[in-house]
């Protein structure tokens, strides 16, 4: 019985260890310094269908482009180009 807790314990550690492919700021790979507001087609993908704004460990966009990201998006919703929520 011992030996068994000791193997479940082992395969614990393995997978708590397991490889993940490192995200990357999809703004800063295409040189993009401003993300405006009234480009809906930028914005859609970080906008889930419960209308939330995807953090960055999630999205995988740095500090800075996130900073934009959520200003632009709020501004969008505010002139009603995209919706606060769904229905």
């Amino acid at each position: 019985m011992a030996y068994r807790n000791r193997s479940s314990k082992l395969d614990r550690e393995r997978r708590r260890y397991v490889f993940r492919r490192r995200k990357f700021c999809k703004f800063c790979e295409n040189n993009i310094n401003y993300i405006d507001y009234k480009n809906v087609q930028i914005l859609l993908p970080y906008i889930p269908e419960r209308g939330k704004i995807l953090p960055k460990r999630i999205s995988g966009v740095c500090s800075k482009h996130q900073r934009m990201l959520s200003k632009a998006i709020k501004r969008a919703r505010h002139i009603a180009l995209l919706p606060y929520t769904t229905d």
